[in-house]
Parts: structure tokens; C-alpha cells; sequence
């Protein structure tokens, strides 16, 4: 008997590899809506036997690209961000708002970002740190929890409510997170309203104490944003007052310019 995961397929292309195919399929069922499944879950939608299921998510699993949550759900892990972020990396939304964010910087003097929402995350895109700026380790094809972040809550703003409940369904609000973040779902949602009705969104130490910034969304040809771009500061050198005054303004400019290149490509 041939092994599985040398298989190639007598009836699909000519090279096309099965047990491949197969963890393709898995990834693919993942998306802005779906978050997390259970491995019964996958087998129904995909419909591929239990035993062979099991042997996908376990080699995904082993390799980063899917991960277990406590309830036994399976969910993408960060291996799976990576490559995305290397695809969006090379993308036209980085490439385009490469030199706005770099004369943003440049004027400000600040750290400023480019992010995209993945799941309960976001991704960032482009980094232009200021070395005063004492942060973790963040750099492009980093994530961060949404829910504490002022992109990730700028970009959750404008989900409805239903896809905001299963975004944010695994997210556990008592980890990782900085005195003034969110405590509960409830809470956020109270704080998202304010972002979308004011159009940017503060995190005043919400993912670690000592930091700040300010989000404003950039668009491209839908409604809803197709990324955010931010200021971050130190909190001893800005207060919260400071981020909606001139930092603010700057910062809309900017992503207008962004929004503007996108339409127009």
C-alpha cells in the first residue's frame, strides 16, 4: 500500500500531492468568520476520514500553522500570520504607503505602523520605530491582541456586531493585557462605539503600561478600512490630550494620502 502522503492524485493534476491538498483544504476553512473549529467540525466540512484529519491537523500543528486551544477547538497559529504577512508585505497596500509612512515618521519623530486585522489580531505590515519608543519586541509580521491595541480596536470598530462576538469568541480577557484595556467583551463593545462615531481610536496603556497611540483608518474602494496606521508614543512624553491634537491631524493626512493611492489603483 502506497503511503498517504506521497499519494498523488490519479483523477486531479498530474502533480498534485493528496495529504498536501488535504491541509490546504483544513487552512482554507479559516477565515474572518470562522476562527476556531472543532476536528469533527473540519471533518464534515472538508470531508476527509477522522484518522486522516487527525494526522493533517497533528503534522499543522506541529509545524505552527494551526494550534489547540483548551476546549480542544483548532485555531490558525501565528506560522500561518507569517506567511501572510510575506504575501502582504510585497503587497500593494505596503508598497504604497511605504513612503507616506516614512514622511509621517520623519515629521512626527514618533514610532507610526501599518496593521491589518487577522482573526482576533493584528498584523503589522510596515514599523518605522523611533528608538526612544520602549516596546516589546514588535516588527513586521508581528501580532498583538485587537482588543488592546488602538489599530486592532480602530479595525474591530467597524465590524457588525455578530462578526465581532465570533472574532473575539476565544479571546480571554484577563491575559496579556495592560491596566487599562477592556476587561470584557461588553466593555469593549461600549468603547468601539465611541471609536466608530469619532473616526480614530486612543489605546492609552491598554496593551503595557508607558505607552500610547492613536489609529485612523485607511481605505481603499469598500467600506470598510482596508488597513490602520498609527502614532505610538511613550506615555511619559505624551499625554492623551496630546495624541487628538496635532499627532491626530498628521496622522489623517497621512492616511488619506494612503486611502487616495489605493482608490487609485
Amino acid at each position: 500500500m502506497k503511503d498517504e502522503s506521497s499519494e498523488t492524485s490519479k483523477t486531479g493534476g498530474r502533480y498534485r500531492i493528496e495529504a498536501l491538498a488535504k491541509g490546504l483544504d483544513v487552512l482554507r476553512l479559516f477565515d474572518e468568520t470562522v476562527t476556531s473549529l472543532k476536528l469533527r467540525e473540519i471533518c464534515d466540512r472538508t470531508g476527509i476520514p477522522m484518522a486522516t484529519a487527525f494526522r493533517v491537523v497533528a503534522t499543522l500543528e506541529e509545524g505552527g500553522y494551526l494550534e489547540r486551544l483548551p476546549d480542544g477547538s483548532i485555531r490558525p497559529g501565528v506560522a500561518v500570520l507569517l506567511l501572510g504577512s510575506a504575501a502582504l508585505r510585497g503587497s500593494s497596500l505596503a508598497q504604497l504607503s511605504e513612503q507616506p509612512l516614512r514622511h509621517l515618521a520623519e515629521e512626527t519623530g514618533e514610532t507610526v505602523n501599518l496593521g491589518v486585522l487577522v482573526g482576533d489580531q493584528v498584523l503589522y505590515l510596515a514599523r518605522l520605530r523611533n528608538s526612544d519608543l520602549v516596546t516589546a519586541n514588535i516588527q513586521v509580521g508581528s501580532t498583538l491582541p485587537a482588543a488592546y491595541t488602538s489599530m486592532g480596536k480602530l479595525l474591530l470598530a467597524y465590524l457588525p456586531d455578530e462578526e465581532l462576538t465570533a472574532t473575539l469568541a476565544n479571546h480571554d480577557f484577563t491575559m496579556n493585557a495592560g491596566p487599562n484595556a477592556a476587561p470584557s467583551l461588553d466593555e469593549l463593545r461600549e468603547r468601539l462605539a465611541a471609536i466608530r462615531a469619532q473616526g480614530y481610536s486612543l489605546q492609552d496603556q491598554e496593551v503595557a503600561a508607558g505607552l500610547r497611540s492613536v489609529s485612523v483608518p485607511v481605505f481603499g474602494r469598500g467600506t470598510r478600512p482596508a488597513a490602520a496606521i498609527n502614532i505610538a508614543v511613550a506615555s511619559s512624553r505624551h499625554d492623551v490630550g496630546s495624541l487628538r491634537g496635532s499627532l491626530l491631524e498628521q496622522l489623517r493626512a497621512t492616511a488619506e494620502d494612503i486611502s487616495r493611492l489605493l482608490r487609485a489603483t
